[in-house]
């Protein structure tokens, strides 16, 4: 088993992800943005997706409607994937990266979304494999400005009190999630001082508590629900 990560920033990357995957052995390896993807995004097909296993795909300060080309080529393999059956998750730009894939809308939430807040996860979110048996509400992570449709035919797994749309599955094995709990405390001490962000920071007028939370065992019963997908 091998999974393609996705990346947008080398500041967001699997963080906690990549120790569960590692402790595991799965190999990971990333792509960032502007990089060619591992796979032809412009003549995809099952043949090449069985090249890996699964897909990542991360957040990071971009619009999913930005017209950059290695986003484009991003919804392309995403669309593919999804066609292929190959076992997508996309966190924060990522999710919403997923819904555009499928034909929803990304657009503004109604204010920004940034630190710690509780998410509350629906019914359906009690009996799926990925989010079964965590705690409602659970307080998450945040760090984002747009939010998006759920996708026709998708399942709506959680939301918070300012965004709506916070988790969704598509299919068997497709998820979308707008949180992050592949947070650390390094990665948020990190994040916080990118000087993209220095601004939005600023503007919470207290620094962002990295401890506020131990978000350890949900990252792990969530990443480990997703590999189960796989078999």
């Amino acid at each position: 088993m091998s999974i393609l990560v996705v990346r947008h920033e080398p500041f967001e990357h699997l963080g906690r992800f990549a120790e569960i995957l590692k402790q595991k052995q799965i190999p990971f390896y990333y792509k960032d943005l502007g990089e060619p993807l591992a796979l032809d995004a412009d003549a995809l097909d099952a043949g090449a997706l069985d090249r890996c296993h699964g897909v990542i795909v991360m957040g990071g300060p971009q619009s999913a409607n930005d017209s950059l080309p290695g986003l484009v080529a991003e919804l392309k393999l995403i669309e593919q994937a999804v066609v292929a059956e190959t076992p997508v998750l996309g966190i924060c730009l990522g999710a919403q990266l997923i819904a555009k894939a499928l034909g929803a809308r990304v657009y503004g939430n109604p204010e920004k979304e940034i630190g710690w807040a509780p998410v509350y996860f629906t019914a359906a979110a009690e009996r799926d494999r990925v989010f079964g048996g965590i705690a409602s509400p659970a307080n998450l992570f945040h760090w984002h400005g747009e939010t998006f449709d759920l996708p026709a035919g998708a399942e709506w797994l959680a939301y918070s009190d300012k965004c709506r749309h916070q988790a969704f599955r598509f299919g068997r094995n497709v998820y979308g999630v707008q949180f992050h709990p592949e947070i650390t405390p390094e990665m948020i001490v990190d994040w916080s001082a990118q000087p993209a962000n220095c601004g939005e920071v600023e503007t919470l007028g207290a620094p962002l508590d990295p401890h506020a939370a131990d978000t350890e065992p949900i990252a792990r019963k969530m990443l480990e629900g997703w590999l189960t997908v796989f078999r």
